[in-house]
């Protein structure tokens, strides 16, 4: 049933018309983007559940052939993610291998990642994000090394990654932000770490888990609109101003008072 929706919102994408929706862009850009690099033409009408293919290109959007199509590969990736993710906090081989298994096996997880669905763009970052807080807190020892700033930074990336598919990438959000609560008052309770020393550790965290997921998430936005110029069904829930500015609509060029 979702997939009627956002297999129709990647279509959008690839013709350029312009449509609105309550989640955020990047999952349904990515979509987009999948079917364009695949030969989709973007002509399918996604009417109803169950409509067939044909002659359509969807090979591209639609997992169902190992690691070359889009979702499914996002959805195989969180096994490698949930073995290392255990890996590092465990340090147990056996554990990281449970952890693994016990998503390969996982109809769910299977189930979610063979369609044109958010779900597994979604999980890709949310457990991306997880590892990258978990490896950069194991590079504690040597902070502002190569690694600790890599990780760090993807751990940023991630969470704008989780936020730019949908709202709900606020939890892992807040899982970050209380690690790195609890992890700055541990350093500030360090007394042989300096306020200066401590003052770059925050400035660190507030440009790589702030500053660029804020940027990155306003970047998914201007790349919406830039693509979206064209009129389509979403033109009424916007001003007229702004209709004005999109091809094909009936307001499109004209003078409008101020």
């Amino acid at each position: 049933w979702d997939e009627t929706h956002f297999g129709k919102m990647g279509s959008y994408y690839i013709n350029r018309t312009f449509f609105f929706d309550v989640h955020p862009p990047l999952g349904k850009m990515l979509i987009g983007l999948a079917g364009y690099l695949s030969g989709y033409d973007g002509t399918f009408p996604f009417q109803k559940p169950g409509d067939r293919y044909e002659q359509h290109n969807y090979i591209g959007m639609r997992g169902v052939r190992l690691c070359r199509l889009f979702c499914a590969f996002l959805g195989s990736c969180l096994v490698p993610f949930a073995y290392l993710t255990v890996l590092e906090l465990s340090k147990s081989l056996p554990a990281a291998l449970l952890t693994a298994f016990i998503l390969i096996f996982d109809t769910g997880c299977i189930t979610l990642s063979q369609y044109i669905l958010l779900d597994p763009i979604l999980m890709f970052f949310l457990m991306g994000a997880v590892l990258s807080m978990v490896k950069y807190n194991n590079c504690a020892d040597r902070p502002f090394s190569v690694s600790w700033w890599f990780w760090l930074s993807l751990t940023g990336v991630n969470l704008a990654g989780a936020m730019g598919v949908k709202f709900v990438g606020l939890f892992v959000v807040l899982l970050v932000g209380l690690n790195t609560i609890y992890d700055l008052w541990d350093l500030l309770g360090n007394l042989s770490l300096s306020l200066v020393m401590f003052g770059k550790h925050l400035l660190a965290r507030v440009l790589c888990l702030i500053v660029l997921p804020l940027a990155l998430y306003t970047a998914m936005f201007a790349v919406h609109f830039a693509v979206l110029n064209r009129s389509g069904p979403g033109d009424g829930f916007f001003s007229s101003a702004f209709q004005s500015q999109l091809i094909g609509n009936n307001l499109h060029n004209v003078s409008i008072p101020e």
